[in-house]
């Protein structure tokens, strides 16, 4: 029985395990099931809501479009009768602008062709004038070669020398035999400086022009470099020595009243130069044995110097002169003021004596004169203005 009982207590407990395994897997078929139908039918009502949602999309696609296309019409037509107005608009603005462009296009045209013919007439002249250039340059080259080869000559240079001194002396107001002597010996020497010019108190300053100009010619014309050193040593060798001779020439000369200094043209301003870059220790000597070395422009800044102590000094003697007559002015003119003074004291008497005629001599004068008026115009007499009664 104990047996029997456990038996069929186990019998029992699997015919429960069975059971209840069954009810669960009926359940979780019935879930499935449910959930496969519940799927279904949303997807059908999902199906039928998209079926309904199409309709209505189209129907309201279609009745938008056409509003669209009636709103998109109107717009366009609207856009196109402004874009007409705007565009006639701007074609009366280009067919305005076309003109006037038309008009500037004529202005520069014409100027075009003015200036083609004003451009022909300086090409002609400018011809002209290049053709008169070269001519002036083939004369001037002429001249160069003529004025060569005649500063070939001493003779030729010292003439030279003494033409461009007298243009400086022509600048400066100077006038010959007034201002300066021209070629005038010196008294007591063999000396003749080529000018002297006349200084105030009867001083005399000394100026020669004839100047060495060989050797700076010929290195003016090599193109050795050894030759231009040789001619430029030879040329300011040349200037030295011109120095002592002018030097030994009495241009000095206290007993004929010269200033200690004598002045030696040099006729060109780039040989002046030259020799103060080559060489300035020779104006230096030249100082030093007191020759001062000139160009046009130093001489004519000495000339201005002379000219103004000359004026100085006439000035001063006109001072002098015009002191001494402000002197015998000052004595007629305090004896002019006596007479004035005594005339003055006659007038103021006379005037006394006139103002006694004209009020006490005058009142016993109309006395009488006024009692015989009373007796005529009592006698009833007449005035006779012819002098007949």
């Amino acid at each position: 029985m104990a047996i029997g009982f456990v038996l069929g207590l186990l019998v029992a407990v699997l015919l429960r395990l069975i059971q209840g395994k069954t009810a669960q897997e009926l359940a979780e078929e019935l879930f499935r099931e449910n959930e496969i139908q519940r799927k279904a039918n949303i997807d059908s009502i999902v199906e039928n809501i998209k079926a309904s949602f199409g309709e209505l999309s189209l129907d309201a696609l279609s009745k938008s479009t056409e509003e669209f296309l009636k709103l998109a019409k109107a717009r366009l037509e609207s856009e196109r009768e402004v874009s007409l107005r705007e565009l006639d608009a701007k074609k009366g603005l280009i067919d305005q602008q076309l003109h006037h462009m038309t008009s500037k296009l004529e202005d520069v045209s014409i100027l075009m062709k003015e200036l083609e013919k004003d451009r022909v007439r300086k090409f002609g002249e400018l011809a002209s004038q290049l053709s008169t250039a070269t001519q002036q340059t083939t004369a001037l080259m002429q001249t160069t070669t003529l004025l060569r080869e005649a500063l070939a000559s001493t003779k030729a240079r010292g003439q030279w020398g003494e033409r461009m001194a007298e243009d400086v002396l022509r600048l400066a107001g100077f006038v010959e035999n007034v201002n300066y002597l021209k070629q005038k010996a010196i008294e007591g020497a063999g000396s003749r400086p080529d000018f002297t010019f006349l200084l105030p108190r009867n001083l005399r300053l000394n100026m020669d022009v004839k100047f060495p100009l060989d050797n700076y010619t010929r290195f003016l014309e090599t193109d050795l470099e050894a030759e231009k050193v040789k001619f430029r040593n030879d040329f300011l060798r040349d200037v030295k020595a011109r120095i002592k001779v002018v030097t030994t020439r009495e241009y000095i000369n206290p007993e004929q009243n010269t200033v200690d200094y004598v002045l030696l043209f040099i006729p060109n301003e780039q040989i002046y130069a030259f020799i103060h870059e080559q060489n300035n220790s020779i104006l230096d000597e030249g100082i030093r044995n007191r020759v001062i070395f000139c160009s046009p422009l130093t001489l004519f800044a000495v000339l201005a110097v002379i000219r103004q102590a000359i004026d100085n000094f006439a000035l001063e003697k006109t001072s002098s002169e015009i002191l001494s007559l402000l002197g015998v002015f000052k004595k007629q003119w305090d004896e002019f003021l006596k007479k004035l003074e005594l005339l003055g004291k006659r007038i103021e008497d006379t005037q006394k004596e006139y103002e006694l005629l004209m009020a006490t001599r005058r009142r016993q004068l109309e006395k009488p004169l006024s009692k015989i008026e009373e007796l005529r115009t009592q006698g009833g007499l007449p005035i006779n203005i012819d002098g007949d009664e």
